[in-house]
């Protein structure tokens, strides 16, 4: 097995039914890039994509079609694909865009968040902070997404849960980067600050939270990329 088959048979992969194949290929492989799977620098053969999924190479790439037009992969050749580069103009419009898009999503979602949620966002909060410690790059990213999209979801529109997962689909790859910064635990900082307004109902330190947590990751990567 060569290695980019090999790293593919790797991931959180599972066989696809026949039905609605591109679209069920399409929805796996956008989890794949949200969850931080497939980071920057790693290069994936798409037939080996087409061989873990169960598929023809076929709905593979007209999945990738619509990834590559999001700019959330790029073909680094006619059989691989990446994650797109990252410049620092990029980066500056993706942080601007995120802290009104998002910041507008926790506020509608404030009071539409109870005690289930609550304990949906302790329990994905305690997951990061176990994966921090334990140095689970991929284990803290999955419960990072689920924990942000658990509130944005519960802001009960599809419209900007979609626009958010778009922008996510940019630069969610790129938090791997940020394994050993020291920005996992003071993004662990932040969600409990989030945590903590939700339960309090205080709209404006939610926003906040959500501000702090974006400008965080973004301090970062921007030193990355000078």
């Amino acid at each position: 097995m060569n290695e980019a088959a090999q790293k593919v048979s790797e991931l959180p992969v599972a066989r696809l039914p026949r039905d609605t194949l591109q679209e069920r290929v399409f929805r796996q492989l956008s989890d794949l890039i949200l969850d931080g799977e497939i980071a920057p620098g790693q290069l994936v053969k798409i037939q080996a994509l087409a061989e873990a999924f169960g598929v023809s190479a076929m709905p593979v790439r007209e999945a990738l079609k619509r990834l590559t037009a999001a700019k959330a992969l790029t073909v680094v050749s006619g059989r691989s694909i990446g994650i797109p580069p990252l410049s620092v103009d990029r980066l500056d419009d993706l942080r601007r865009v995120r802290i009104e898009i998002e910041s507008i999503a926790a506020e509608w979602a404030t009071p539409n968040i109870g005690d289930d949620g609550i304990k949906a966002l302790k329990d994905q909060l305690s997951r990061m902070e176990s994966a921090t410690a334990a140095g689970d790059v991929k284990g803290y990213l999955r419960a990072n997404r689920t924990f942000h999209f658990i509130v944005y979801g519960a802001a009960g529109s599809e419209s900007l849960l979609s626009i958010i997962e778009s922008l996510w689909l940019q630069i969610s790859p790129y938090f791997n980067l940020l394994h050993g910064s020291g920005n996992y635990s003071a993004s662990n900082e932040q969600h409990e600050a989030m945590l903590n307004a939700i339960h309090a109902g205080d709209k404006s330190a939610l926003k906040a939270a959500v501000r702090a947590d974006i400008d965080g990751a973004y301090d970062i990567l921007t030193g990355l990329l000078d």
